[in-house]
């Protein structure tokens, strides 16, 4: 097309030059034609990243066309003055800057969360399908890649190595825990976390995302660590020494001193302030003992009753009674 790469609104391209006659049917072109608005309507109407005046004459005729859509197709033929309508309203809203004058960047998809669930979904794809537990060779290459997509979706080097963090934890977690390598990743690329949240000019929306991540892979960690004897049988006990490091980096990532809660939610949970590693990993043997210790001394409250009889019996039998 002979365009940077940056400047192309993509969905809006797709919409202009895929026709009905390239799909199996008009119901399936529909659901298609439909998404690729889904997308454009979040990025520069539900989610922008220059906020949007509910007046502009250009949001409300894209809001229009996106809702006459639900009911059936638009027509994106060259002479159709609702596809001028549409191309007009998405670059008009596209190419706005902060305070009204002439830009050089594109905004169509760099607001946030849209742009990190976009980016999140790019760095999924370095799974192989046939076994999602395995990373594809060609990770290097395409994650070199996703960063031409940076400029598009606002992404930035510690944006993205939070995400990709994420991303290779949360496939740990839901490929059912049974490769630890992705954990070990994971690991690993918090040191490039760390290096990054230690930066002085750390913007807003980076330490929100940061923060998110950080949260729940922790108290995902926490809630095993916390009650390990439950979640760590015999055959998966070696698991702790990948979980743990990975708990204890993201603990000091947001900060020495950080709360543990135990029970559901905090207002059913006391909460202690660990400060140092050492404490912390005691506190988890300490709280998963007695989590253990409660369960067995519950359980032989209940069986008591089951059980108790019949012993007596077999006792004073033996003494002769």
């Amino acid at each position: 097309m002979g365009r940077r790469a940056e400047t192309i609104i993509l969905p809006l391209e797709l919409l202009r030059h895929l026709k009905p006659s390239e799909f199996n049917d008009s119901h399936e072109y529909h659901l298609w034609q439909k998404r690729q608005l889904k997308i454009l309507e979040a990025g520069l109407l539900l989610h922008p990243s220059i906020p949007l005046d509910k007046a502009n004459t250009f949001a409300m005729r894209l809001r229009d066309i996106i809702r006459a859509s639900q009911t059936k197709p638009i027509d994106t033929g060259k002479n159709s003055d609702t596809m001028r309508t549409l191309c007009n309203s998405v670059v008009s809203l596209s190419w706005r800057s902060p305070n009204g004058t002439p830009t050089d960047v594109c905004h169509w998809a760099d607001g946030f969360p849209i742009n990190i669930h976009l980016y999140v979904a790019l760095l999924q794809s370095i799974f192989d399908v046939r076994d999602e537990t395995l990373v594809l060779d060609e990770v290097d290459e395409l994650l070199e890649l996703m960063k031409k997509t940076w400029s598009t979706l606002g992404i930035t080097r510690p944006i993205h190595n939070v995400c990709f963090t994420w991303v290779l934890f949360q496939q740990y977690v839901a490929t059912s825990l049974i490769e630890p390598d992705l954990l070990c990743a994971a690991h690993a690329m918090l040191t490039e976390v760390a290096n990054d949240a230690k930066k002085p000019d750390r913007e807003a929306l980076y330490v929100k995302i940061l923060s998110s991540v950080l949260s729940s892979m922790q108290g995902w960690a926490e809630k095993k660590l916390l009650n390990y004897h439950d979640y760590f049988l015999r055959g998966t006990v070696s698991q702790i020494e990948n979980l743990l490091p990975l708990a204890l980096s993201a603990s000091r990532i947001m900060g020495e001193d950080v709360t543990i809660t135990e029970g559901a939610g905090q207002e059913k949970g006391d909460v202690l302030v660990v400060d140092s590693s050492g404490d912390r990993v005691d506190y988890y043997i300490r709280s998963s003992l007695k989590n253990a210790f409660t369960k067995v001394s519950i359980f032989l409250s209940h069986s008591s009753s089951f059980f108790f009889p019949p012993l007596c019996y077999c006792f004073f039998q033996g003494l002769g009674c």
